[in-house]
């Protein structure tokens, strides 16, 4: 009998495959024994071509050479991170080992164990079919790397021909990307930047993804507050226990004007009121769903400071290759139904050492089990084999995956809820006093993570009783303006293209919309694109907010290709490579409408009149100082984000914020003469500021330490 070759996507998942096949002899390159070799590769060992490699006129960019679309598409050896016209010397040495095994006479199949995904699917077909071969190819598909499931996923291999429409969906959407991004962002480079410098980056998914948070940017800027008036009461029952309420008329308790409460409330002075109805109900509280990789990176976000997308995936990847979580990069939030057995026998082994393990029960519950809700991959869920170490970041993100799914299997939590009416006796006014009530009676998966829940517990009183009014007020309110977007929010928005948006993600529009493909961009990518926004300088990140920089806002505003910032377009797109997975679309008609969107684009964006979005001066980097730092005496200089101490290294944390947002409700950014007042007077006059109204006033602005942290507060006064 032959040897089998199965070819790994990265080193770490080699050693998983040769561990539980209990290899232990390992070469340059590659483990043997058992008859099996597994090798592997480092992600992408191959890119496709640069326009360069075809064509050596594409070496300069020059408006009349584009557009440009290769007849074929070709690879080769990936470049080299420090220098990218050459290869990279570890792919190529590994490349030759992988075909020096794949030659072998031994050799009787070879086994791609990729990632089960577009992309894996790429990594392996673009190795094992660039480098001609021969043998037989099929296709290992597992959602863990454990022992157990790699040996049974190896008796259960299959043809990899089988595959075909993954890898067209993963090659439609290389070729694509290239297509838009080389033709799109060239031309966009060559028509609207000054100087040379960065490239003005236009991408597929890059431009919808710019587009939300602009959006929502405006939003916020165009906001303009109202003023809103409740009406409040407090009631004395006739055993002395106090209550309130607010002042109802049918479902409305904000009212525009404070005459009508005004009205009312000259009404109330020495009246006794009625208890007109009382209800009492038991609500049930499911857990939240499974984790799927975006709830995961918005979980995380928003938990813990200074974590991005980006990186809680790397996080959850390394949980991954280290066989202790299960895939991460999935849309779903829902369990295969085929999994029940082995999920019971998780949940067994990571839960006898819990103080509440006697309230934990496995059910077969169609919210965990549903094959229904599931797009290729199953949603995350801890592996049977329990971490003896991990690094405190590792700790966070498994913690997360580990409790969301012992929640599961935890008493559904409860509540009772009680709502009062209360009217007021011997006057003829519309409305009615609402009182709500809630008292937790079962804890249940709320245990978990000791969320604790807030009781609100009103006296008891029956239907008919007598009250007294004892004290009321109007409160006056301003609406307030929608939040940025944060990274939880925003990938929210990616995953269902703003379908039916809400922040759990339990919606079933936003889950049907996830489970059709209609997203921008996949699971795997969203992270690497909120990334690159900030990293190419469209977006900044403010504490956990998002925010369009002024190239960000120029290009949305002066780009004219709009398709490219619409979710729509967008989502179709991405829809496109779905149904092409399952074989509802093809590949070459996919192509070809890319291909003609990106040559008409290009000719668009020629004919447009000439406008500079981006102007790149050489400017030497001079850190002038602006005054001393009132914390430390250290310099203050300025930076990309803000005014900082230079001393920021060895822990000071005095810096004035470009996007400050004290100021921006003023509509006002600081200046370097501002700073340089504040730090040299204690205090800075500033014209031209914007009330909530509209109107404009002086004031002089200090900038003073909070007494009880490290951080910094405005103070506003007036010339007297």
């Amino acid at each position: 009998m032959g040897v089998r070759l199965i070819l790994a996507e990265k080193p770490s998942v080699s050693k998983n495959i040769a561990d539980a096949l209990k290899i232990k002899n390992k070469q340059d390159g590659y483990f043997e024994g058992n008859g099996y070799i597994v090798t592997w590769a480092f992600g992408h060992l191959l890119q496709l071509y640069d326009a360069k490699d075809y064509d050596d006129k594409m070496s300069t960019w020059k408006m009349e050479n584009f557009p440009f679309i290769p007849p074929v598409f070709k690879y080769k050896v990936k470049g080299d991170p420090r220098n990218k016209d050459k290869p990279d010397k570890g792919a190529q040495k590994q490349l030759k080992i992988i075909q020096s095994l794949m030659r072998r006479r031994d050799i009787e199949a070879i086994i791609s164990a990729c990632d089960y995904d577009r992309e894996g699917q790429i990594i392996g077909d673009s190795i094992i079919y660039n480098l001609k071969n021969d043998k037989n190819v099929y296709r290992l598909l597992l959602n863990e790397w454990t022992p157990v499931e790699v040996l049974k996923g190896l008796e259960n291999i299959k043809l990899n021909s089988e595959l075909k429409p993954l890898q067209d969906a993963g090659v439609s959407r290389q070729w694509a990307d290239w297509v838009i991004g080389i033709n799109l962002t060239s031309v966009a480079t060559l028509k609207y930047q000054k100087g040379k410098g960065k490239a003005l980056n236009v991408g597929r998914v890059l431009l919808p993804t710019l587009k939300i948070i602009y959006d929502r940017d405006r939003e916020i800027e165009n906001f303009v507050p109202e003023n809103y008036y409740k009406l409040q009461a407090t009631f004395k029952t006739k055993d002395e226990q106090l209550y309130d309420g607010t002042y109802f008329e049918g479902k409305e308790e904000k009212f525009k004007t404070k005459e009508s409460l005004e009205e009312i409330q000259q009404a109330l002075f020495n009246k006794d009121a009625i208890v007109s109805d009382k209800q009492v109900q038991k609500k049930k509280e499911y857990p939240p769903y499974l984790f799927n990789l975006s709830n995961l990176q918005g979980y995380i976000t928003n938990k813990y400071k200074g974590w991005t997308s980006d990186k809680v995936l790397k996080v959850a990847q390394s949980l991954y290759e280290k066989k202790f979580i299960t895939y991460p990069r999935t849309a779903s939030v829902a369990l295969e139904e085929s999994l029940v057995g082995k999920t019971a026998k998780v949940l067994e082994k990571l839960t006898d050492d819990l103080p509440y393990k006697d309230e934990i029960k496995f059910v077969k519950s169609k919210r965990i089990f549903d094959n229904s809700k599931i797009e290729s991959h199953s949603a995350i869920i801890p592996t049977y084999l329990k971490p003896k170490k991990l690094t405190p970041d590792e700790e966070k993100v498994y913690m997360a995956i580990k409790n969301r799914f012992i929640m599961q299997f935890m008493p559904i939590a409860e509540y009772e809820e009680t709502r009062l009416e209360t009217k007021i006796s011997g006057i003829d006014i519309k409305g009615i006093f609402i009182s709500k009530g809630k008292v937790q009676l079962v804890e249940g998966w709320k245990k978990v993570e000791s969320i604790q829940s807030k009781d609100t517990i009103l006296p008891l009183v029956q239907v008919n009783e007598g009250v007294h009014i004892v004290k009321h007020e109007i409160t006056s309110h301003v609406t307030k303006p929608p939040q940025h977007h944060t990274e939880k929010t925003l990938l929210r928005v990616m995953e269902t293209c703003g379908k039916n948006y809400d922040s759990d993600g339990n919606s079933e529009e936003g889950l049907n919309a996830i489970l059709s493909g209609f997203s921008i961009g996949t699971p795997a990518t969203r992270a690497e694109t909120i990334k690159k926004l900030k990293d190419v300088g469209y977006i900044l990140m403010q504490n956990k907010n998002l925010l369009c920089t002024d190239l960000g806002i120029k290009l949305v505003e002066t780009f004219p290709i709009t398709d490219l910032f619409n979710l729509e377009f967008t989502g179709r797109l991405e829809k496109s490579l779905f149904d092409i997975e399952k074989r509802n679309y093809s590949k070459q008609e996919f192509l070809e409408f890319i291909f003609d969107f990106t040559a008409k684009s290009v000719e668009r964006i020629k004919v447009e009149k000439e406008i500079t979005i981006h102007e790149v001066t050489m400017k030497r980097k001079t850190n002038e100082v602006l005054g001393k730092c009132p914390q430390c005496g250290n310099a203050v200089i300025e930076g990309q984000k803000g005014f900082g101490c230079s001393n920021w290294k060895n822990g000071c944390k005095f810096v004035v914020w470009k996007n400050d947002k004290f100021l921006a409700t003023m509509k006002k950014k600081p200046t370097k003469t501002m700073v340089k007042a504040l730090l040299k007077n204690g205090v800075a006059p500033v014209k031209g500021l914007t009330s909530k109204k509209g109107t404009k006033f002086d004031a002089n602005l200090r900038y003073e330490k909070n007494p009880d942290n490290e951080y910094f507060s405005w103070k506003m006064e007036f010339e007297k």
